[in-house]
């Protein structure tokens, strides 16, 4: 009898979530509602929001003007996808670029995401292992270096020093009157590259793609946002094709007014908007986290995103050693690298640590005890002057290092021979930082499978690669790298597993996740139940065999799985308030796998809706 009423419940909770679905004027998802528009003719077709190019009905054409502009095949999007792929697969025959596999399959899908975005979307969401290195790491790195001179049409907002006062009106001019995600740079540290000024919108735009590919946020409700407060780049100072300010960047309180202004704009146009910052230098990055985040619903993808990946890395690598989660507590991590996201790995873990050790103040000692901090001046130690707020916490005092014959700033080789750690986690950003010498001194690790996370980007600047770790150190270790590299053959049939530890696999699932649960704000427990989910995503056999992340392929399960973790968290913290008709008491009714259901339902797909024409 149970059983029946638990059926029945169900059911009509599907009932209602299919209302309201349907109830909805303007959604998440569009459905396969028509769609109004107030235009017709050429000016359809010169909007790639509407644009079908061939797919246009002749019954569309009629109605919408179009009856002669096109080509009379009329054809299926399948059908444009396998010629476009034909005409890619030339292109890249013909690139000028020199790497066919990265710029020039950019460029390529980027004149397709400038005349048909759906298109463009159900090519990135079909295959998202293929694309998503083209549209995101490792290659829009590259494109950001290039974006002056690849520039050919505005995508996105830009806000910059010359605005000031000016701001609360701007935002008026964007066409959207409803916007979900927002992703801002200040350009000053992208990717480990350093400051690229302007020419950082391209982050921006690429994190968006994904939302939209991994999360299915309405690509008509993401809005990239570059905020160009000057840069110090000389190249780009004296560049006369450089886009942006070309004078000195701002600081001091200068700069917060700025952000303070563009933060107050958005939301006040968008209240319920979310905004995620994106490569801000860390001095920047943690100071605006900790202004805006129990204010405004936001959050640092470099500090809290790469914290979350790291941390579900981390747990998989215990699970790799054939022990409990209870046991990472034990584990003994040199982090080489101190930056913003280095700082955010280091909170998240100690956070984790601490939650199993009881989550009160002995804990977080305890747990602080566990990681060995390097930076470019070695060993950071209660001795070191001018060290960053965030990292005193994981200074080692100097009479106990002593003992173990270490001291003040020294090298990480000395630090990993002496420690021995179970983890050596590189967020530096040096290419190659983690040489023969010092994975020879990794060797001496006292796990039985010791994890190496090489999480830099771009592949430039990665601290070593799959091949060097496995060559030297040995074929039983765990190894993460930042962006995807080739498993490696280790002969007699043997694989190497390149776990890629991107953030991709969590910050959609944040976005979509805080956009419908309608929480307040974005929490530490909703961040660390968005990591948790994410690490036990894998399987025993899978984690045993040295995989600890899951493959991109995958990546709308995982962002459905990971949005509803961060929504039963929101729930469980009393943030959460409802997204539209499915209101916070809604929400509450809900099971596991009724919010499940619901994440799935309103993530949009790329398909091509009716169009009808109204006049105003």
């Amino acid at each position: 009898m149970s059983n029946f009423f638990s059926q029945v419940r169900l059911s009509s909770n599907l009932i209602r979530t299919t209302r309201y679905r349907i109830s909805r004027l303007f959604t998440t998802i569009e459905c396969h509602r028509p769609t109004i528009l107030h235009k017709k003719g050429v000016d359809i077709i010169h909007d790639p929001w509407f644009n079908k190019g061939t797919a246009f009905s002749m019954t569309e054409r009629d109605r919408l003007e179009l009856r002669g502009l096109l080509p009379t095949s009329v054809q299926t999007i399948e059908q444009q996808i396998e010629r476009f792929k034909t005409d890619l697969d030339r292109l890249e025959m013909t690139a000028r670029d020199g790497d066919t596999s990265s710029l020039a399959k950019w460029r390529i899908l980027n004149r397709l995401h400038d005349r048909n975005e759906t298109m463009y979307y159900k090519i990135l969401v079909d295959q998202i292992k293929e694309y998503a290195p083209v549209v995101y790491t490792p290659t829009v790195g590259l494109v950001c270096q290039k974006y002056s001179g690849l520039f050919r049409r505005p995508r996105g907002m830009y806000f910059s020093a010359a605005d000031r006062g000016e701001m609360m009106s701007m935002v008026y001019n964007w066409p959207a009157d409803q916007v979900d995600m927002i992703v801002v740079t200040d350009g000053s540290r992208i990717m480990g590259l350093g400051d690229l000024g302007v020419q950082g919108i391209g982050i921006a735009i690429g994190k968006l793609d994904l939302y939209v590919a991994a999360a299915g946020i309405n690509p008509q409700r993401v809005l990239p946002v570059m905020i160009d407060v000057g840069t110090n780049n000389e190249t780009l100072l004296t560049d006369p094709l450089y886009l942006g300010l070309q004078e000195h960047r701002l600081e001091g309180e200068e700069y917060i007014s700025i952000i303070d202004e563009f933060m107050e704009a958005v939301f006040n146009r968008w209240p319920h908007v979310i905004v995620q910052f994106e490569d801000f230098q860390q001095k920047w990055a943690s100071t605006l986290l900790h202004r805006y985040r129990n204010t405004y619903r936001m959050f640092n993808d470099d500090v809290q995103g790469t914290a979350g990946i790291a941390v579900a890395g981390l747990l998989g690598a215990v699970r790799a050693q054939d022990k409990t989660l209870i046991d990472f507590p034990k584990q003994n991590i040199v982090v080489a690298g101190a930056g913003s996201a280095g700082v955010g790995v280091l909170k998240a873990a100690r956070r984790t640590m601490a939650r199993m050790l009881g989550n009160n103040k002995h804990a977080f000692v305890s747990a602080r005890s566990q990681f060995w901090v390097v930076d470019v001046n070695g060993l950071i130690t209660d001795e070191r002057k001018n060290v960053d707020e965030d990292v005193k916490p994981f200074a080692r005092k100097s009479n106990e290092i002593r003992r173990r014959g270490l001291n003040e700033g020294a090298s990480l080789l000395d630090v990993v021979q002496e420690v021995k750690p179970d983890v050596l986690l590189g967020l530096s950003a040096v290419g190659g930082l983690f040489s023969k010498e010092i994975l020879e001194a990794f060797r001496g690790s006292t796990s039985t499978r010791p994890a190496i996370f090489a999480l830099s980007n771009p592949t430039t600047n990665v601290e070593c690669t799959p091949e060097e770790a496995f060559s030297v150190v040995g074929k039983h270790i765990i190894f993460a790298s930042g962006s995807p590299f080739k498993d490696v053959d280790l002969g007699l049939g043997e694989i190497g597993y390149c776990n890629q530890g991107n953030n991709m696999y969590l910050f959609p699932g944040i976005g979509l996740g805080t956009l419908l649960s309608g929480a307040r704000i974005i929490s530490d427990g909703m961040l660390q139940a968005a990591a948790e989910c994410l690490a036990e995503f894998m399987t025993e056999d899978e984690v045993l065999k040295g995989v600890i992340y899951p493959p991109i392929s995958r990546i709308r399960d995982i962002t459905k799985a990971v949005a509803a973790a961060v929504i039963r968290e929101a729930i469980k913290e009393h943030l959460a308030e409802g997204h539209r008709e499915m209101t916070y008491r809604d929400l509450k009714r809900l099971s596991k796998e009724e919010i499940l259901l619901h994440v799935e339902n309103s993530m949009w797909k790329p398909d091509y809706p009716t169009l009808i024409y109204k006049n105003y």
